[in-house]
């Protein structure tokens, strides 16, 4: 079994903070619940639901960044994700969940600053070579 965790654990009082503790990650407390019983993979936390409808951003395809400890369980929601139209980027561990669910911090923030009121939830994260 295989169990993608798309959450964000941002504090969606004020965006101002996670709501896990240090040195972890919700889904690396998701894979500790399921030891044993299914492999986690960390997935399409980093897009918002408009755009991962939409599959692009400005004309570009999205980039969907996969973290996980299995390899197999990666490679699976790496061919689901191409099959999509999207662009999986292995991007190491499940600890790497953590800067995945961080990043989404600075994000979600920015999507709620009246300074960026042209930020509608429609925004992505993509790596250009």
């Amino acid at each position: 079994r295989v169990v993608v965790d798309i959450s964000n654990t941002v504090d969606v009082t004020n965006f101002d903070r996670l709501t896990t503790e240090p040195g972890t990650s919700a889904a690396e407390e998701t894979a500790r619940l399921l030891k044993g019983r299914a492999d986690v993979v960390k997935a399409f936390n980093t897009t918002f639901p408009a755009t991962l409808e939409a599959g692009k951003v400005s004309g570009q395809h999205l980039d969907v960044f996969i973290a996980g400890d299995s390899e197999q369980a990666k490679e699976k929601v790496s061919a689901v994700t191409a099959a999509a139209g999207l662009r999986p980027i292995d991007v190491g561990p499940l600890r790497r969940s953590r800067e995945l669910e961080a990043i989404m911090l600075v994000v979600m923030g920015l999507q709620v600053s009246p300074e960026h009121e042209h930020f509608n939830w429609d925004t992505a994260l993509r790596i250009f070579p």
